[in-house]
């Protein structure tokens, strides 16, 4: 097999005929008919209902049968790929990713997560004893685990905020990112949605503000790629991370990094490459020998994406949160940590129910209603991540509401 036949089968592949002409049809963010076919190129366990879907979103059982075919292609070809056609297919795969998110190919790596992604950039920046960074107590665990480090370290000062759960307007988050800022800031770190609640922050605005002060920004963008629509280049931010393997479902293992140009060369990469060897953002990009063949899936995930239609899935992500969270936001002993405000949120929301620690509530939830989801319980937020995802039915988010009311 050549690299021409090579790659025909292993990038080639396209969507079972039915499952295409399914995602072909126009469909309403409220057509639980439509849904309910979309819920079929899923095998979805029955022992419990998931909606736990932000930390993992899984795969369609066509892109979970192509991964397993890129398996079989790459243990095919065993040295010869890695040593050839490896390097070449993740650029194509690396440029798939960059027109998702509506960037320069050149300023878009292939990681494996939003952490190692964002760890680089916090660890490989320039620091001086003294430099301050800022950030927020809500933040991914992770990245405020590496500025410690690095506090450690280098002696930085690290300036950390709380994001108030339901903001009047975007001002009121502006400013109180902009008041921990001084003339020793050199770096700033913004979710695009927050974890633990949901809420989406005025990624442009914050920029903009920083940029006047002459500090850079840093985006998590964990949960944003491919669950909201947005050209990365127009946030204005310095650095954006995320991980494929949430909304986009590409098989575990792959994430993104993106650098603007003019930043590149100061970053300190998390395993050296030969300079001379290599131009631009690709420095950052040693691999070593890796899972190649959840590279390839990406074309598979994307595929996926594409026909489902990125304006269609963010407005059956939005209209499933809402749906529940309508009929329970004001009910007394229920708690909302996620704004209310559409604009703010997209798929995820936090809940808590008044007398019960998340923990309980989150064991309630699975042992009483069969409904698995995560306890969040600290920095400011103190309930249950519900993260639905397009497989979800209202029937199912009935059970949530029901379940939420009887332990109220």
């Amino acid at each position: 097999m050549n690299k021409r036949q090579f790659l025909k089968s292993t990038l080639g592949l396209s969507l079972a005929p039915s499952l295409a002409k399914l995602l072909a049809q126009p469909a309403a963010a409220d057509d639980e008919l439509y849904w309910a076919q979309i819920r079929k190129a899923y095998r979805i366990k029955p022992d419990y209902i998931n909606l736990e879907n932000g930390y993992y979103n899984i795969l369609p059982e066509a892109t979970l049968e192509k991964h397993i075919q890129h398996i079989r292609d790459v243990n095919y070809q065993g040295a010869y790929y890695m040593r050839t056609t490896q390097f070449p297919d993740r650029k194509a795969m690396s440029k798939l990713v960059a027109e998702v998110v509506h960037c320069s190919p050149d300023d878009l790596i292939l990681t494996r997560n939003t952490t190692e992604s964002l760890d680089m950039i916090i660890g490989g920046f320039p620091w001086q004893a003294g430099d301050e960074a800022v950030f927020a107590i809500q933040d991914y665990g992770a990245m405020q685990d590496m500025f410690e480090q690095v506090a450690r370290r280098q002696g930085i000062v690290l300036k950390k905020v709380s994001l108030p759960l339901h903001p009047t307007n975007d001002d009121e988050i502006v400013e109180l990112y902009a008041n921990a800022i001084t003339h020793k800031t050199k770096l700033l770190m913004v979710c695009h949605m927050v974890n633990v609640t949901g809420q989406i922050l005025p990624i442009r605005k914050i920029c903009d503000m920083a940029h006047a002060k002459g500090v850079e920004v840093m985006v998590d963008g964990a949960h944003a790629v491919a669950h909201i629509e947005f050209n990365l280049p127009d946030l204005a931010c310095d650095y954006y991370g995320a991980s494929l393997h949430k909304w986009l479902a590409v098989p575990l293992g792959v994430g993104m990094l993106y650098v603007k140009p003019e930043h590149v060369k100061k970053i300190w990469p998390v395993f050296a490459e030969n300079e001379s060897a290599v131009k631009g953002i690709e420095r950052l990009n040693h691999l070593g020998t890796n899972p190649v063949h959840a590279h390839l899936a990406i074309q598979d995930s994307v595929e996926f994406y594409r026909q489902l239609g990125p304006a269609r899935k963010e407005a059956r992500l939005r209209y499933l949160q809402q749906y529940w969270t309508k009929q329970v936001r004001n009910l007394p002993g229920i708690i909302l940590n996620t704004p209310e405000e559409p604009k703010r949120h997209g798929a995820i929301a936090n809940v808590g129910v008044a007398k019960l620690k998340p923990a309980e509530l989150a064991k309630r939830l699975l042992n009483e209603f069969k409904i698995y989801t995560v306890a969040i319980d600290g920095n400011g937020v103190h309930g249950c991540r519900i993260t639905p995802n397009v497989f979800t039915s209202t029937v199912e988010l009935d059970q949530l509401v029901r379940a939420l009311k009887a332990l109220a």
